[in-house]
């Protein structure tokens, strides 16, 4: 019995110390350059687009920088711009929710400021989940992810999502599956985008070199953490 005990808590032990913490970086991680955009505790590295400091609609909580319900935080930003990277984070969303992650956020000559987005949305019960391009792991308004390829854990459970961004390539992951691949200079983007609510942009949407990352407050509550990314060369 003692001995069967020993080697339960052996096991029990290691299992444990062998989980990933949330917010930290492993060693491997460590290794090949990645770097954390959030701590789990702060707010440290987003700003609001304008350059404020995030406002009481976000709130850090059980490790994670969430929306407040109602609280009307609006948009952030990282203070960095990143040109080729692997960005990494989970999520969590409400029922109802609608969100995003944008990259290469960047004011455009015309049009305003702007990102690509990867659509954060509950695909069930959000309003907008009516056309393919606007669901979740979809590049919102351009293209619409692999619907065979999905899997979506329900709101109230983490989801992982992997953005890969290098040169004019770009892919959309989510829990390990690639939903999306596309290149920003080729012809079927190029033809999405004149169909989009970007097609009006200068310069052409898509075609910028560098940009922020941004988190999107749409009204309803999204949690992400463990944002990590790494720059390419």
């Amino acid at each position: 019995m003692k001995t069967g005990f020993i080697f339960l808590f052996l096991i029990v032990s290691i299992a444990g110390f062998s989980q990933q913490k949330d917010n930290l970086l492993t060693k491997k991680e460590q290794q090949q350059g990645w770097v954390l955009l959030f701590d789990g505790l702060s707010t440290n590295g987003w700003t609001t687009p304008s350059g404020k400091p995030v406002p009481g609609g976000w709130q850090v909580k059980d490790g994670a920088l969430s929306t407040a319900a109602g609280g009307k935080g609006g948009d952030i930003v990282t203070t960095n711009e990143y040109t080729n990277f692997i960005l990494t984070l989970d999520f969590n969303i409400a029922p109802g929710c609608n969100s995003g992650v944008k990259y290469f956020y960047t004011k455009y000559a015309t049009g305003g400021n702007l990102g690509m987005e990867y659509q954060v949305l509950d695909d069930v019960l959000a309003e907008d989940n009516k056309k393919d391009n606007h669901l979740c792991g979809s590049l919102y308004d351009i293209l619409a992810p692999d619907t065979k390829a999905k899997q979506l854990n329900p709101p109230g459970q983490w989801n992982t999502i992997k953005i890969v961004a290098k040169g004019r390539n770009v892919e959309h992951w989510l829990n390990g599956k690639r939903l999306l691949s596309f290149q920003r200079d080729g012809s079927e983007f190029g033809s999405a985008v004149e169909k989009s609510k970007f097609d009006k942009t200068v310069p052409a949407f898509g075609s910028v070199e560098k940009g922020k990352i941004l988190l999107q407050e749409h009204g309803g509550t999204a949690a992400f953490k463990n944002i990590k990314l790494l720059i390419l060369k």
